[in-house]
């Protein structure tokens, strides 16, 4: 504190000062009273009967006529013990309520119609009936409650229902030292650009769900670029059955690849634009592979074998542009690509070639005939160009060569007026062609042309079929 501040706090609090209270002066409310003209003397009382003590600090008030004297009311009241405040309810009150909905106002019963004049007091405008005092009460009064609508629950298909239950159950096992790989049940995302309208919804199994397993399904929406330039990305990955870290493999696939399309997304959206269809499948096939070295490469880190940490990778890329309705699909592994176009599913998955139909002549060293320049040995080694180097045999393989690994599939639509195209993993996918039941019903349910709200897509998506209780991941586009 400053030197002024002390000193203002020393005269405040010096005993020396006398206090500064108001002095009790003989100029006090009976001195008044008792000179008043006509005044009425006080009566005196029964002696030692209702004569009260005077109080300390404070001067005799007479009783007036008809009034009980404050002392005794303050005596005689009970003073309240239970430390509540003012404002506080007595706690017999119980707890606050709130009211409940409104009976039903039955519909009131038309009169018949009589013709009346109408008098010159009757406003004759909307806003002049307005100004009326007691216009909107009689109009709430009128008014009906109307319940507002739900979206639709999670029901079925087929002859009987699924024996898993409809909702979570069981949560997967945490551990306090990996909390960052927890994966929520549910996932829901939309957005609205140029002429579509997305909804994307990822949903843990029946199955999972019963057994307190991790969703598997992984997906990822992302916009890169701003206006007419913006891409649109999501990701649907979908992680091996029988992995332990399944639902990781698959949350680093679409994370990566996310990562290398959003550092190309300019190239990439100026692509599609111009419909440059080969460079768009060459780029994206790079991305691609370059996400699943990674996966490889992280396999190798954790110690486990390579096709126990990966995962089936698609995804769909959208323009913001509205003058481009060009819709491109590119992945590896199964799931589904479909489109609904005037009330019917067309199944437009890319057709990968037989091995047997593979184009283009065998790769020298593969199975190829040796060239003219090559001879063989009495010993059958091979002699290169005549020059005496003889070429080491090549290594003994007693076990299967591994397959190859999946084919990259690609494919760039252009999507007309009206279409739905519904991007969906190997869990969402199986029903959609198993059970034509469950086609004919998300037929039926998004052949309007407003797009559901998102409450209502996750439970389109959440329609179980007996016998599918894998995770569903499905990605939808409108459009307008």
């Amino acid at each position: 504190m400053t030197q002024q501040g002390d000193n203002w706090w020393d005269k405040l609090y010096d005993e020396s000062v006398p206090d500064t209270a108001p002095t009790v002066s003989g100029d006090t409310l009976d001195d008044h009273f008792a000179t008043t003209p006509g005044a009425t003397p006080e009566p005196p009382g029964p002696t030692g009967s209702t004569d009260l003590p005077a109080l300390p600090g404070s001067t005799d008030l007479p009783g007036l006529p008809g009034l009980p004297d404050p002392r005794v009311a303050s005596l005689a009241a009970p003073s309240d013990v239970t430390g509540r405040a003012p404002w506080e309810a007595p706690p017999e009150a119980g707890p606050r309520s709130f009211p409940g909905p409104p009976p039903p106002v039955a519909p009131p019963v038309e009169a018949p119609t009589v013709q009346v004049p109408v008098p010159a007091s009757v406003p004759d405008t909307e806003a002049e009936a307005a100004a009326e005092p007691g216009a909107d009460e009689s109009e709430a009064d009128l008014t009906v409650q109307v319940p507002l609508p739900r979206p639709r629950a999670a029901g079925f298909v087929g002859s009987r229902p699924p024996t898993y239950e409809a909702e979570p159950t069981a949560l997967p096992v945490a551990r306090p030292g990996e909390l960052a790989e927890l994966v929520a049940d549910t996932v829901l995302d939309g957005a609205r650009y140029g002429t579509c309208t997305l909804r994307a919804a990822s949903v843990r199994g029946d199955s999972a769900r019963y057994r307190g397993e991790p969703r598997r399904d992984a997906l990822l929406t992302a916009r890169f670029g701003h206006d007419e330039a913006a891409l649109v990305l999501v990701a649907v990955a979908a992680g091996s059955r029988a992995a332990d870290d399944a639902h990781l493999a698959a949350a680093d696939a679409c994370q990566w690849i996310a990562e290398a399309v959003g550092r190309s997304h300019a190239r990439l959206s100026e692509d599609i634009r111009t419909g440059r269809r080969g460079d768009l499948k060459s780029g994206l096939h790079r991305l691609t592979d370059r996400t699943y070295g990674k996966l490889r490469a992280r396999a190798a880190d954790r110690g486990v074998a390579a096709d126990e940490y990966t995962a089936t990778l698609r995804c769909l890329l959208v323009p913001a542009d509205p003058e481009c309705r060009t819709r491109v699909f590119f992945g590896i592994g199964g799931g589904g690509l479909f489109r609904l176009r005037d009330g019917s599913w067309q199944d437009i998955e890319p057709l990968l070639p037989e091995p047997a139909a593979a184009p283009g002549a065998p790769v020298v060293g593969f199975g190829s005939p040796p060239p003219a320049q090559e001879t063989e040995t009495e010993e059958g080694d091979r002699l290169t160009m005549n020059l005496g180097v003889t070429t080491a045999p090549g290594p003994l393989v007693e076990e299967p060569v591994p397959p190859p690994a999946e084919p990259f599939r690609f494919r760039a639509s252009v999507a007309r007026p009206g279409d739905t195209l519904l991007l969906a993993s190997p869990g969402f996918a199986e029903p959609m062609r198993g059970e034509p039941a469950l086609a004919r019903e998300l037929a039926a349910r998004w052949a309007d042309q407003e797009p559901p709200g998102l409450a209502a897509f996750l439970a389109d998506t959440q329609l179980r079929v007996t016998g599918y209780a894998d995770d569903r991941t499905g990605v939808a586009v409108w459009e307008a």
